[in-house]
């Protein structure tokens, strides 16, 4: 056994080089200080990323993207094949870690200032793969085709319909059409599986060569650190944190199985209480809560305008915060940060509070 091991090893060896990565990774340092917990959300997304691709190919195996079979596919899954409860409850419910964890990261990078120079570019690549992923749980969520994915997709459609001058064509573009429809569907399924998960390589591709290639940032204020090698040391540590997810996800799946709902009736009324997915409900909540007509303006097309152009700014922070030495504060940036995670937070949680 030794033998064969060690000659797979040589063989590896002469043609990948292989240790050529484990002496970079050695080489490589890591800061050691009392935010460091911070920096394990970055590996953590990728390997929940890892698993939602697994587990998505498998699922690919019985799911079937039509409107008369979509449904009946996924009960086909969850009660026909061995463990397809499983997997598919562990693809859904590492979507939603997943996103949490990216805003998690997110929130981090920011509050700890590590998109300063020469980072912007990182920054920038981590919030389209927030916007990827954003995607992908839309796309994904109308896939089983039941009741309650059915109608959110409608009225997240109807919510981009709004945008003044290209909402009605954009709306149609997404659906396929006036409304959700099995256009709707094959499209979402194509989008889901062929268009983000290359647009998720190609960006995650460029973040991972600028975090290995300028280093992880160390927080402004911590003076003198340790440093530890980048492998074993913080390999091993990041490998922690993934099996404690792992296992978390695992004890979700077995106690709280992903449900698969009613089949969707286009021509049921939309039921009462329907709301999109937790990180949509932000959002979602707020074009609720807006009066009907602000400055002679509909309410609701001002609201969405505001996101938008907020959500450039937010791209555009590395370029705004203007402090380029790692040792200078910016507290008026670091105050709109928790103003606007607090916002989040609460129009989430009021979202499930008005909505039962």
């Amino acid at each position: 056994m030794s033998k064969w091991l060690d000659s797979a090893l040589s063989y590896l060896e002469d043609r990948f080089k292989l240790s050529a990565l484990v002496d970079f990774g050695r080489k490589k340092k890591v800061p050691q200080h009392q935010h460091s917990f911070w920096y394990y959300f970055g590996g953590l997304c990728l390997s929940l990323f890892i698993v939602q691709v697994l587990s998505g190919l498998l699922l690919l195996l019985y799911y079937v993207p039509s409107v008369d079979a979509a449904h009946e596919s996924i009960g086909f899954i969850m009660g026909q094949v061995k463990f397809g409860w499983l997997i598919r409850s562990v693809h859904s419910w590492t979507a939603n870690i997943l996103i949490g964890a990216i805003f998690i990261h997110m929130f981090s990078t920011f509050f700890l200032k590590a998109y300063r120079p020469p980072r912007e570019l990182t920054w920038v690549s981590g919030f389209f793969l927030l916007l990827v992923f954003l995607a992908f749980g839309f796309s994904g969520y109308l896939l089983p085709w039941n009741e309650l994915s059915f109608f959110a997709t409608r009225v997240g459609t109807d919510i981009a319909g709004t945008i003044p001058l290209i909402g009605q064509a954009l709306k149609a573009f997404i659906l396929g059409g006036p409304e959700v429809s099995g256009a709707t569907l094959s499209r979402f399924f194509w989008l889901h599986v062929a268009v983000l998960p290359a647009a998720a390589l190609t960006i995650i591709s460029a973040h991972i060569f600028l975090v290995q290639t300028l280093g992880m940032s160390k927080p402004i204020g911590i003076g003198e650190t340790e440093e530890i090698s980048f492998y074993p040391h913080f390999v091993l540590k990041d490998a922690q944190v993934w099996l404690l997810v792992l296992a978390a996800i695992g004890i979700l799946c077995v106690f709280f199985p992903w449900e698969i709902g009613e089949k969707a009736d286009p021509f049921a009324p939309t039921p009462v209480g329907i709301k999109p997915e937790w990180y949509f409900t932000f959002m979602f909540t707020t074009l609720k809560l807006v009066p009907a007509h602000l400055f002679s303006v509909e309410g609701e097309v001002l609201a969405i305008l505001v996101f938008i152009f907020g959500a450039f700014l937010w791209m555009l922070v590395p370029f705004l915060d203007r402090r380029t030495s790692r040792e200078k504060k910016s507290p008026i940036f670091s105050v709109i940060g928790f103003l606007i995670l607090a916002y989040i937070v609460v129009m989430t949680a009021l979202t499930y509070v008005r909505i039962k």
